[in-house]
C-alpha cells in the first residue's frame, strides 16, 4: 500500500503542490496564500489581494471570493453542494490513481464523512449526529465544561511553564468530544495526537511526510473507533446518541466511525483553535482584556470578535450542480468556488474598521467562521460556550498571565490557530464565591 499511497498524494496534494508553487512564483495571490502556509506568512495582506479582484475572482482551475455577501449566499444556496477531493473532475491519470488507491479508512474529509457529503445522504448523517447537540443534550455538557474547566485552572496551578495550548486550550474541547462519543477519560492523549496528525488534510497541496502521518493516524484512529463501537454494541452500554447508533445499526460501521471521526477533527481541532487565539488576541490587546474584566457580561460578544477577526477555520469550498450567474459571473456546474470565510470576516463593506479587533464589535456574529446553510458548524452553540468559558476562567484566574514566547503559528492554511503558547501565570486570583 506504500506505492499506493504516494500515488495517491501524487494526485491529491503533490501535483496542486507543485502548481501552486509555479503559480506563487508568478504573483497569483491564492497560489501564495496556498503555497506560502508552511512560512508563517500573514494572510491578511494577501486575502486583501483577492478582494482588490472583484466580489468572484477566477484562478486556475477555481473561482474564489473573499466576498461576504458572496460567501453568504453561496453557503445557503441549495444550486451549490460540497465537492469531496475525490470526487472532483480531475484529468483522467489523477481520477484513476484516486480511483484504485483508497485507504479505506475512516477520513473526516472524504464520503462518508457528512462534511462532505450533499442531500439526501448528508441530512440523514446531520440529523443523527445532531442528537449530540440538541438544547437538552448542550446544557448537560454546558454543566461539564463548567467542571472541567475548573479541573484543568487547577491542574495549571502544578506547572511552573504551562503551555496553553497543550496543557489547556486542548484539553477542554477533547474532554467533551470523548463524553459525546462516550470515550473513557484515558483516551484523550490519543485523540488528542490523532487531531494533529489528521489537521492538514483540510489543506491543499500538503507535503508527503504530513499525508502519510495524517493516513498511518486516520488508520489507528479507525480501528480505535471501531473496536469502542463493537464494545458500545455489545454491552448495550451508555445513554448517548452515539451509543444509540453503534446498536441500532442505522449507520453503517465506515459511516459511523467516519463521522465519529468528523467531530474529532471538526469537533476540537477548532474549538482549540478559538480558545488559543483568544488568549493570544486578549493578550496582545489588553485594553479590551480591561473591559471583559469591568464586564464579564462582555464574554460572549468577545468570542463572536475573536471568532471573526482570526476565525479558526479559514476557507471552504462549493460547488454548483448547475450553471449560476453570481455577482456579475458565469459558474459553469461542476466548477469549484472557494469561499475565504476568514477574509469575508473582514469586509469592510459589512464590518467597520475590520482589521481592528473590538469585543463591543455589535455585529460581530454576523461572520461565517461556522460557515452558514445546511452546513453550517452543528457543533457551534457548544464551541461558543467552551470558548467564553475556558477564557473567561483562564484570565479571572490568572489575571498577571503573559506569554514567554512569541507565537508561532501552526503553518496550516485552513485551520488557523498556534503550536504553542508557552505562558508565565504568576499568582492565582482565588475564585469569586457564588
Amino acid at each position: 500500500m506504500g506505492i499506493g499511497l504516494r500515488a495517491r498524494w501524487t494526485a491529491l496534494h503533490g501535483v496542486p503542490r507543485a502548481f501552486m508553487a509555479i503559480r506563487a512564483r508568478r504573483g497569483d495571490p491564492f497560489a501564495r496564500l496556498i503555497a506560502n502556509h508552511g512560512q508563517g506568512e500573514d494572510p491578511y495582506p494577501v486575502m486583501e489581494q483577492l478582494r482588490a479582484r472583484g466580489p468572484l475572482g477566477r484562478s486556475p482551475f477555481v473561482w474564489v471570493s473573499i466576498d461576504h455577501g458572496v460567501c453568504r449566499e453561496i453557503l445557503r444556496d441549495r444550486r451549490f453542494g460540497v465537492t469531496a477531493p475525490t470526487d472532483m473532475e480531475l484529468p483522467w491519470p489523477l481520477g484513476a490513481v484516486l480511483a484504485r488507491t483508497d485507504p479505506k479508512v475512516a477520513n473526516p474529509v472524504e464520503p462518508p464523512a457528512m462534511v462532505v457529503m450533499n442531500p439526501p445522504d448528508h441530512t440523514r448523517y446531520r440529523q443523527l449526529v445532531a442528537q449530540s447537540f440538541t438544547p437538552r443534550a448542550i446544557e448537560a455538557l454546558e454543566t461539564r465544561v463548567d467542571e472541567v474547566t475548573a479541573e484543568l485552572i487547577d491542574r495549571l496551578d502544578a506547572i511552573a511553564r504551562p503551555d496553553l495550548i497543550a496543557d489547556y486550550a486542548a484539553q477542554l474541547p477533547v474532554a467533551m468530544i470523548a463524553e459525546i462519543l462516550g470515550l473513557p477519560a484515558g483516551a484523550h492523549a490519543q485523540l488528542l495526537e490523532w487531531g494533529r496528525c489528521g489537521a492538514p488534510l483540510l489543506d491543499i497541496g500538503i507535503g508527503w511526510k504530513s499525508y502519510r502521518q495524517a493516513i498511518d493516524g486516520l488508520r489507528g484512529m479507525d480501528g480505535f473507533l471501531g473496536e469502542h463501537f463493537d464494545r458500545m454494541r455489545a454491552d448495550k452500554a451508555g445513554d448517548n446518541p452515539f451509543s444509540r447508533l453503534s446498536g441500532d445499526a442505522t449507520l453503517t460501521d465506515r459511516e459511523l466511525t467516519a463521522n465519529a471521526a468528523l467531530l474529532v477533527g471538526a469537533g476540537f481541532e477548532t474549538t482549540v483553535n478559538l480558545i488559543g487565539n483568544g488568549i493570544a488576541l486578549l493578550l496582545r490587546h489588553p485594553q479590551q482584556l480591561a473591559l471583559l474584566r469591568d464586564d464579564p457580561g462582555l464574554w460572549p460578544g468577545a468570542v463572536e470578535e475573536i471568532l471573526r477577526f482570526e476565525s479558526p477555520v479559514q476557507m471552504t469550498a462549493r460547488t454548483p450542480n448547475c450553471d449560476v450567474e453570481i455577482a456579475g459571473q458565469h459558474v459553469r456546474a461542476g466548477e469549484t468556488v472557494v469561499l475565504l470565510l476568514g477574509g469575508a470576516n473582514r469586509d469592510p463593506r459589512v464590518f467597520t474598521d475590520p482589521a481592528a479587533f473590538d469585543i463591543t464589535r455589535a455585529n460581530a456574529r454576523e461572520h461565517l467562521a461556522f460557515a452558514s446553510g445546511v452546513h453550517a458548524c452543528v457543533g457551534a452553540a457548544l464551541a461558543r460556550i467552551e470558548g467564553a468559558t475556558a477564557l473567561r476562567a483562564l484570565f479571572q484566574a490568572y489575571p498577571e498571565l503573559d506569554l514567554t514566547e512569541t507565537p508561532r503559528r501552526r503553518g496550516l492554511v485552513n485551520l488557523f490557530g498556534y503550536t504553542r503558547l508557552p505562558a508565565r501565570l504568576r499568582s492565582r486570583r482565588a475564585a469569586p464565591a457564588q
